[in-house]
């Protein structure tokens, strides 16, 4: 395990970064002042910076992310080429636009009235439900698989200077998060845990052989809006923080943990195999990248509670929102737990043939 590098991850990306949160009668001024757009403001919850909807009295409404202090400016950088890349590669999917200020700049520093020094940018807002909040069926779940894939082939010939960047939530970097193990307090916890840092000792190396390019890393039932009355029932893919060059495995086992169920009965990859299914239509995965689908999303599970419980300690005005799934989260890494490393590797494997 990398340990030497471990320590400072958890802070890396503004995660644990306190700040002070700036008002909404500043972000109503900041819109107007930089973008011409004057509109009531809405706070989003957020683990690490200040988001608003901003909506006019008519037309359409905006996204104004003014990004933690601590945030690094090349990476706020690479999540605009981003969306500017897929915009022109594929103009289909419904991802948020950038909108440039009153100068064209994508993004530019800003120091507000609390005297820090933060990285300003604004989008379209994109309108629809998290797919969290509403119930989809098979037609659904296929056609989340479909974007996902559409929106890898779309990334695929795209590179930034900081795409290499340490993203905490990039399952690869598991090993780093070691020293948040003792933030568990209850031993049997913990000890499921490192179990799992065990299981995915195993599979490093072979992930490590696996394709990678710069990808969402982060299609969330948060992350994926929909809009039941449209043909293709998704109307966005957002939030593109967490974007990073990673293993195509990584980024389609974050959508598959999405699709289990809260409680860990039956066929549990049923629904999961209907998103892969609309995948494999648009986008190809080898038999290795499904085999280590189901330990990824073990280890994915095990990033959540660590990350969550560190970041809830160290500002406890986002523990509600961070630690708002940790309820199922242990149930779900109890069932992972109680199969072998074969059998998980085998979960999925007929989708190959």
């Amino acid at each position: 395990m990398k340990r030497e590098t471990s320590a400072p991850i958890a802070m890396q990306s503004g995660l644990a970064a306190s700040y002070i949160n700036m008002s909404e009668a500043e972000a109503v001024d900041l819109a107007r002042a930089h973008f011409g757009i004057d509109g009531k403001p809405t706070r989003f919850a957020t683990e690490k910076d200040d988001t608003f909807r901003i909506a006019p009295a008519s037309g359409r409404r905006y996204v104004l992310k003014v990004a933690n202090p601590a945030e690094d400016v090349a990476e706020i950088d690479l999540q605009i080429r981003v969306l500017e890349h897929v915009a022109v590669r594929a103009p289909e999917l419904p991802i948020p636009r950038v909108i440039p200020n009153a100068a064209g700049e994508g993004h530019f520093l800003y120091t507000d009235r609390a005297g820090q020094r933060r990285q300003v940018r604004m989008m379209s807002f994109v309108e629809g439900q998290p797919l969290g909040e509403v119930s989809i069926d098979v037609r659904g779940r296929e056609e989340i698989g479909r974007l996902l894939a559409t929106l890898r082939l779309a990334l695929a010939d795209f590179s930034h200077p900081a795409d290499g960047r340490v993203v905490p939530w990039d399952v690869k970097n598991l090993p780093t998060l070691a020293p948040l193990l003792s933030e568990i307090t209850d031993t049997g916890w913990r000890g499921r845990l490192e179990t799992v840092f065990a299981r995915f000792a195993t599979i490093e190396s072979r992930l490590s052989r696996c394709r990678t390019q710069v990808l969402h890393n982060d299609f969330t039932l948060s992350n994926v809006v929909v809009d039941p009355t449209l043909p293709t029932f998704i109307s966005g893919i957002i939030d593109f923080g967490d974007t990073v060059r990673t293993a195509i495995a990584i980024d389609v086992s974050t959508a598959m943990l999405n699709q289990l169920p809260e409680k860990m009965e039956g066929e549990i990859f049923a629904h999961g195999r209907d998103l892969l299914r609309g995948y494999l239509a648009i986008a190809d995965l080898t038999e290795e990248e499904l085999a280590l689908i189901p330990p990824l999303i073990m280890s994915r599970l095990t990033t959540r509670i660590l990350l969550s419980t560190a970041m809830a300690n160290r500002v406890p005005s986002v523990a509600d929102y961070v630690l708002r799934n940790n309820h199922m989260t242990w149930g779900q890494i109890d069932w992972f737990l109680t199969r072998s490393m074969d059998d998980l590797g085998n979960q999925l494997i007929d989708l190959a043939c």
